[in-house]
């Protein structure tokens, strides 16, 4: 039986409970869970919180200094979706249907659930095995935390679009593997999850500062900020002209999804440099700068691959431009200098879809109907 002398040899949660006098004080770095003596009913202050490298307990989530955080995970609570909710019956026929689709559409359709089967698992590890450690404010990682189900739900909805059409699993699941132009997209975003994951990873130096900021960074503005978007493009182009419309709806709500992570991870890097001027040197935004480059040319590449021939009214140069566009909105949303000057956005109409609400019926195959917790009946 544990006694009061065995407090030394504890850490954690255990840890906590041995020791009702002290104050819960995060590390420098990841948000470990040490005790300080000395703090004992001291109250948490605003002016204690910060993003990284705070002081204050992370386990006391008020007074709120982040509202828009806290914001923000009400409304993906409020956006919440299951994919079965959404009939993929028409999906199904049209696909067994030898005249439903062309080659090239069947190709874009499997090569975009190679790799976004994968994606969403890529991202839920970074943020749970590393982003989540490292952010010291609650509010953040209470949206963390609702982010990360929600990669989780994403994860889902691709799994049932492939269950549905009775795809061959083995090839769409191991596309990561084997198909070049996405294989070298989760190599370019590997690295930065490595960092984070890394037990030994610590913040609280410049060089671990800027390693964190760069990962958020690739996560926000490159991975749920770009590489998704040729995705998205061909999925809900599908579903314009009427064609699997049960999968253009569940990419519909996904992609109302990444656009809030996106921001929330736009809002996290931009408070970061705000409490730490000092890591927003010369050098790092030309790494940056570098990093877009490279970005932009991968997610070209896979529209090269996924669009050998023209589609759908759509086209491999159109989207050179689209990612250009898409690159320059990202870097002025971290206040970096723009790449591409000039480039335009071919496709306005996915603004449009951004926008919409959940309630309506996104390609005109049904009304979504949803309830919170006190409205059900539990009779």
């Amino acid at each position: 039986m544990l006694s009061f002398e065995d407090e030394g040899k504890m850490n954690g949660i255990a840890g906590l409970a041995l020791q009702p006098k002290s104050a819960f004080v995060p590390a420098a770095g990841p948000a470990q869970e040490r005790f300080v003596a000395g703090n004992a009913f001291r109250r948490i202050r605003v002016e204690d919180k910060r993003i990284i490298n705070s002081k204050a307990d992370v386990n006391q989530l008020v007074p709120f200094k982040y509202k828009w955080a806290w914001d923000k995970y009400l409304s993906a609570c409020a956006n919440h979706w299951m994919p079965q909710e959404v009939n993929m019956s028409r999906d199904i026929a049209l696909w067994k249907d030898p005249n439903g689709l062309t080659a090239d559409e069947r190709r874009l359709v499997t090569r975009n659930l190679g790799f976004f089967v994968t994606a969403d698992s890529l991202a839920a590890n970074n943020i749970v095995l590393g982003t989540y450690r490292h952010i010291t404010a609650p509010e953040c990682r209470q949206y963390l935390l609702r982010q990360a189900f929600e990669e989780a739900i994403h994860t889902h909805a691709y799994q049932y679009i492939v269950e549905s059409l009775d795809l061959d699993e083995g090839e769409v699941f191991n596309a990561y593997n084997e198909i070049t132009s996405i294989r070298d997209k989760d190599e370019f975003l590997i690295p930065f999850i490595d960092t984070l994951t890394d037990p030994g990873f610590r913040t609280g130096t410049p060089e671990s500062d800027q390693a964190l900021l760069k990962s958020l960074i690739v996560f926000s503005c490159l991975m749920e900020g770009l590489f998704f978007y040729v995705g998205f493009v061909q999925i809900l182009a599908l579903g314009r002209q009427n064609k699997m419309t049960g999968a253009a709806e569940q990419y519909m709500y996904i992609l109302r999804d990444e656009s809030m992570h996106c921001n929330f991870g736009i809002d996290l890097v931009n408070q970061i440099k705000l409490e730490n001027p000092h890591l927003w040197t010369p050098q790092f935004r030309e790494e940056l700068h570098e990093l877009f480059r490279r970005a932009v040319d991968l997610e070209y590449r896979y529209a090269e691959d996924t669009m050998p021939r023209g589609v759908l009214g759509l086209n491999a140069p159109m989207f050179k431009e689209y990612l250009r566009f898409i690159s320059n909105r990202r870097c002025q949303q971290i206040g970096l200098d723009t790449l591409y000057p000039g480039a335009s956005n071919p496709f306005p109409w996915m603004s449009e879809m951004i926008d919409l609400k959940k309630e309506r019926n996104f390609f005109e195959t049904r009304v979504i109907e949803y309830q919170t917790g006190g409205a059900l009946n539990w009779d």
